[in-house]
């Protein structure tokens, strides 16, 4: 089979990111120990739940560096939630699994920038009806590279008992595709709703047309907090 890569744009991105975290990391050697730092977090995200999914977060927070891992299951995509194409073809998209990394940088306590690889596992039916392997259309995977940025609020952070522990983390992500296992990013079949011969394209991540971007909130906990 064919595949689609489409590097260049992430390159600069992954590159640009580690040039910036190294210039900061030489200059900044002496700056005081940020709250919050050595710490494990768990949560999940909102959207997915709003999907009909879910997903699992697990992070680490070092003095000024994060690094996550994020799994997501079944996310249904379909209406004005699916991507355009799908929407024009009558067709839902379900994200059977969505899983990557994160590593960032923490500019503040509370705020940090990360470099974000994901790996996506989509299967297309027809909308409104079963997803069964009979109303299947097409199943593929996708990658994207793209940067993500988090802030972390604590609402119970002056507490001294568990409850300050939680966190509510809203995210602004955007994930470009820069593979896709379609033979040439695109699949033709005939769909027996609209009674044509249409050509689907792979989907994007996040809101429909902008080729990436999403948002999110994370709802976590954070061990620890009141330890020295």
């Amino acid at each position: 089979m064919k595949t689609t890569f489409r590097f260049p744009f992430a390159l600069a991105l992954v590159l640009g990111f580690v040039a910036f975290v190294s210039a900061q990391a030489q200059d900044q050697p002496a700056r005081r120990q940020f709250p919050y730092s050595n710490r494990f977090t768990f949560g999940g995200g909102v959207s997915q739940l709003l999907l009909g999914g879910f997903n699992v977060q697990a992070e680490y927070t070092t003095n000024r560096m994060v690094f996550d891992y994020s799994h997501g299951f079944n996310i249904t995509l379909a209406g004005q939630s699916a991507s355009l194409v799908a929407q024009d073809q009558k067709l839902a998209e379900k994200l059977t699994s969505t899983l990557g990394i994160g590593i960032g940088y923490r500019f503040t306590p509370t705020f940090d920038v990360r470099f974000e690889p994901k790996l996506h596992y989509y299967e297309v039916y027809y909308d409104g009806q079963p997803q069964t392997a009979a109303n299947r259309i097409t199943s593929y995977r996708t990658v994207t590279l793209g940067l993500g940025a988090y802030y972390r609020y604590y609402p119970f952070r002056k507490q001294t008992n568990g409850l300050a522990g939680i966190l509510i983390m809203p995210s602004v992500r955007y994930w470009p595709n820069v593979w896709s296992s379609l033979d040439d990013n695109k699949f033709t079949y005939q769909n027996r709703v609209t009674d044509r011969t249409e050509t689907y394209k792979a989907a994007s991540q996040g809101f429909p047309g902008t080729n990436g971007l999403l948002a999110n909130v994370t709802i976590g906990y954070t061990f620890g907090m009141r330890k020295k």
